[in-house]
């Protein structure tokens, strides 16, 4: 079916609303996995390293002793840059200090402060203890040997780049490191602390850095470039994979010039197409932001704005003073849109895995989103959606659907046809719920692949007592996939069904559920209708 013009702007006014609503109530909760986390700690003190026997490595900045664990070895808490503190707030990452002797690596770091305190707002998501001295990363590896050149995994984890820690359970890089990968996982800078705007820190820096948490994930693919290798790690065969807005950084990395030639491919787990900020945007914000912490609002210097407690900037609440989920266009590390940048081609020419989850509204609901309601006030328009969707009655269900594919589904497929004129795109449809969640669930939460990524279902504390042997086995089919494209630059593990490339002309996803099996067009007709409004919806807010 092809949509008229009207059909269009009916569309329009729906995914405004949306990505309105998405925007307005980014900072409620954690827009990333339904898991509870174990609490983090920070790294012991240095070590006399005569006594202990627990494995020992060498790094550019001093020796570390991590511990091992099964068949994997782990080191945990490396500083990767220097504390982001006092002067060094809202800078460029600068070096981590080197140490005498040897430095413990056997507890993670602690979390960069976002709201919530010690856990996020709705009780899902501890990271633990928090502090703005939080530029560390963890490393899992089976064999520290400098000459094994095993493939580099290094993950970037979601929560609207407000939330998250990279030492989430759900994160446990043990099982991808059994399989023969080094995992890497990063903390980065979240928040007002870490994409920020402000008038006196434009006179500081006229047209410098905003993008200070994507400039710590830069920092952290130069560290696993200087130092990976002493973990058994190949600095040239590094993939970078993140889901929400870990999948937002992969694609800014793809986007970003300072990147290039950090890492040989990517995989973008649920990301979404919610407009990114301008300059001037931000620097609105970082107005509010100041007021809120009871500095001068624009006027406010940057003495007086880094002198405020880093606590205060994570209790912050409400959209004035947040640009949760969104980047900021304009520095040097996203002179422009990612999207921009991949239609007209300046990203990475390198290999991408690109998809989403089968319920993907579960963050608008789990912010506030009522979105049975939202789709009731469409009125006439709702007799326009329901072609593309036969078979859906109920309105929380047309909802749901509709923001998933509106937000998810069509910005993936956006991205995966103007890369594939770049490079190989491998794009998935995740729809396997786990068996005692079925009659529960409407389909795969948003962030519900990622313990199915790293094979990690008896990691996580909300999943204990659900998961079933099919689960595990399940698992353990998506992981290898993973790391097969890792390892071997293209997803094929040995007895599975081929993955095959995505194209404009060849419309094909992998569909991962109860079976995993390619689908030829893919949601065509809707996704069709969607990516041209999508288009429409760029063409108007571009003439705002």
């Amino acid at each position: 079916m092809i949509m008229t013009r009207i059909h269009l702007y009916i569309f329009l006014s729906l995914a405004i609303a949306m990505s309105a609503c998405a925007r307005e109530n980014a900072t409620v909760v954690s827009p990333t996995a339904p898991t509870r986390a174990l609490a983090t700690t920070m790294p012991t003190p240095l070590l006399n390293a005569s006594s202990s026997d627990k494995l020992l490595v060498k790094i550019s900045d001093g020796a570390l002793q991590g511990t091992r664990e099964n068949n994997v070895s782990m080191f945990k808490g490396i500083p990767y840059a220097a504390p982001p503190v006092g002067e060094l707030r809202w800078r460029e990452p600068q070096p981590a200090a080197s140490w005498q002797g040897t430095r413990a690596a056997d507890a993670f770091g602690k979390a960069c402060i976002q709201p919530g305190g010690n856990a996020a707002a709705n009780g899902t998501m501890s990271v633990g203890p928090q502090s703005e001295d939080c530029l560390y990363l963890n490393v899992w590896t089976p064999d520290a040997d400098p000459n094994a050149k095993l493939p580099v995994m290094v993950w970037i984890h979601g929560g609207a780049l407000v939330l998250g820690a990279g030492s989430l359970p759900i994160y446990d890089g043990s099982a991808l490191a059994e399989r023969g990968a080094v995992v890497v996982t990063i903390n980065y800078r979240l928040g007002p602390l870490g994409f920020f705007s402000h008038p006196a820190l434009d006179k500081e820096s006229p047209n410098g850095p905003v993008n200070f948490g994507l400039l710590d994930e830069i920092a952290a693919l130069k560290w696993v470039q200087k130092n990976i290798s002493a973990f058994g790690g190949d600095p040239n065969n590094v993939t970078i994979f993140g889901e929400s807005a870990g999948a937002q950084s992969v694609l800014a990395l793809f986007a970003s010039p300072l990147a290039r030639g950090l890492f040989q491919r990517g995989v973008a787990e649920s990301s979404y197409g919610i407009p990114s900020h301008a300059r001037a945007q931000a620097q609105q914000v970082g107005i509010q932001v100041a007021n809120a912490v009871g500095v001068n609002g624009a006027d406010a210097s940057m003495q007086a704005l880094r002198a405020v407690p880093a606590e205060k900037f994570g209790a912050l609440q409400g959209k004035e003073t947040s640009l949760a989920p969104s980047f900021v266009i304009g520095d040097a590390a996203l002179p422009e849109t990612i999207l921009d940048a991949f239609q007209k081609g300046n990203q990475a020419p390198v290999p991408l895995i690109i998809g989403n989850n089968s319920n993907e509204a579960s963050v608008a609901e789990a912010f506030g989103i009522d979105l049975a309601k939202l789709i009731e006030k469409l009125g006439v328009a709702k007799i326009a959606l329901k072609p593309l969707y036969p078979g859906v009655t109920d309105d929380a269900d047309l909802g749901r659907q509709v923001m998933r594919d509106l937000l998810f589904t069509a910005f993936a497929k956006r991205i995966a046809d103007a890369h594939s004129a770049r490079a190989p795109v491998w794009r998935y449809y995740f729809t396997y719920v786990m068996e005692k969640m079925r009659a529960s669930q409407p389909g795969v939460a948003h962030g519900g692949e990622i313990a199915y990524v790293f094979d990690s279902l008896d990691k996580v504390p909300a999943y204990a007592g659900n998961v079933t042997d099919a689960d595990r086995a399940m698992a353990d089919r998506v992981s290898a996939y993973w790391f097969t494209f890792a390892r071997d630059n293209k997803p094929e593990p040995q007895g599975e069904p081929v993955w095959v490339q995505s194209t404009p002309k060849q419309d094909t996803v992998m569909e991962f559920g109860e079976t995993i099996a390619p689908q030829t067009d893919f949601m065509k007709k809707r996704l069709d209708v969607f990516v041209d409004l999508l288009k429409l919806l760029g063409k108007i807010l571009t003439r705002e």
